[in-house]
């Protein structure tokens, strides 16, 4: 796992942490500035907008983390009005919100995101129910004015908890090792709005600076709902590689000179016919990320099934020759342990198993110890002032087939001879 990772970078800092960032400068500077009649409109228009957006969508956890943060300001509002008096009881409504608002992004990052709806909602009712009467039994007014407050390891003047801060931590460590592992826009939305939250709550959850604060929560939970259809549309789901769409549009925007490969995974579907389609997604995953990293000033797009294109905007084929035959090693040298047993359906009987030995295809190789090797076919073309960028990727396609004749395994290149014109 590369944590350091450029796309991991991005997945944990975009769009949420840009969002927040841009919000704290400007209502450190210019809060004083904002009426609270308009900082209201902001707060009640994002959170219709954000719930809209779930709902339209079908993005349960944003729904849910929404109505979570609607709850938790509501109930921390109505305790301060209702007790202005006596703020024990409101004080300790704000401790115990401050508390379960973690505790819930916690819970609904197991959540899943699509399924069964009704099995789902009944969980997330559940879990308000308990929540709500456990506030309501702590906040009664014979209770004393705090009741999570630990002075021996509270180093600063803070308004959260301790408990509710190491809540915090364990939530954003759980929200950043998701975004290490799976780079989704949802999960990044839930990092950033939890932290925004905290910073509303530390501001005291009311008043004009714990509402814009909440507002800019709601915001980010809209966001990462654009940023997760964006990413839906223009990268592929199981490889996290740039989609066919995304290919269309950066063909689009090329320009001579340039050079264009298309990589053919060998014997893709003898993959999967013997070690099933789970088998077959991992092998895709492998690949993807050596393809991710080709040098050479390379983008990579899975363009089909076991089909990829590399784009080099600026170079010529034999300027990526040595480029292509360095990652073509790096895929013949990784592989992986083969997870579950071979698909069943493509098993030999128990009367033709002692007739049945192994067969390998070259290309593809299984070590005694469960690991799995493949290798990839690439073909190359580079760009010519008479060829549209179609027939640059007809003559890579060419060189592909050319490989592929050649045994597998190889890189193939097609150099386009410049006729000079007669004088």
């Amino acid at each position: 796992m590369e944590f350091w990772s450029k796309r991991t970078f991005k997945s944990i800092l975009l769009p949420g942490g840009i969002v927040l960032l841009g919000a704290v400068l400007l209502l450190d500077s210019a809060a004083k500035y904002f009426p609270a009649p308009g900082v209201n409109f902001f707060y009640d228009a994002v959170f219709v907008a954000v719930l809209l957006l779930a709902w339209r969508f079908h993005s349960t956890r944003v729904l849910f983390c929404a109505v979570v943060l609607l709850l938790s300001h509501h109930t921390i509002n109505w305790y301060a009005v209702h007790y202005i008096s006596a703020p024990g009881p409101a004080h300790v409504a704000f401790e115990a919100v401050a508390l379960l608002v973690p505790l819930d992004f916690i819970f609904l990052t197991f959540f899943p995101e699509r399924g069964s709806e009704g099995r789902t909602l009944f969980w997330f009712l559940a879990l308000l129910f308990f929540e709500s009467v456990f506030v309501a039994a702590l906040a009664r007014p014979d209770q004393p004015s705090e009741f999570l407050h630990f002075s021996p390891i509270h180093p600063y003047d803070w308004r959260l908890p301790q408990p509710a801060l190491l809540m915090v931590i364990a939530a954003v460590t759980l929200i950043i090792v998701r975004l290490v592992q799976f780079h989704k826009a949802i999960d990044n939305g839930m990092l950033w709005s939890l932290v925004a939250t905290c910073l509303g709550l530390e501001a005291g959850g009311t008043g004009k600076m714990g509402t814009a604060y909440l507002g800019v929560a709601g915001f980010i939970l809209a966001s990462s709902i654009i940023e997760n259809s964006y990413s839906l549309a223009y990268h592929d789901e199981l490889t996290g590689l740039n989609s066919r769409r995304a290919f269309n549009d950066a063909v689009v925007r090329l320009k001579p000179p340039y050079a264009i490969a298309v990589v053919d995974i060998d014997h893709f579907k003898s993959i999967n016919d013997t070690y099933g389609h789970d088998t077959g997604d991992q092998v895709l995953r492998l690949v993807s990320s050596r393809l991710a990293r080709v040098s050479g000033g390379g983008q990579t797009f899975r363009v089909g099934g076991e089909e990829f294109t590399i784009l080099f905007p600026g170079r010529t084929a034999m300027d990526i020759a040595d480029h292509l035959e360095l990652l073509r090693m790096d895929i013949e040298s990784s592989s992986f342990r083969v997870r579950g047993e071979q698909d069943r359906r493509k098993a030999p009987r128990e009367s033709d198993r002692r007739t049945a030995g192994p067969r390998r295809k070259r290309g593809t190789a299984q070590s005694n110890s469960g690991f799995l090797s493949v290798t990839v076919s690439i073909g190359a073309a580079e760009s010519h002032s008479k060829l549209s960028v179609d027939e640059v990727i007809e003559h890579a396609d060419k060189a592909l087939y050319r490989a592929k004749q050649g045994g597998r395994n190889r890189v193939q290149m097609t150099v386009v001879q410049r006729v000079k014109k007669p004088k």
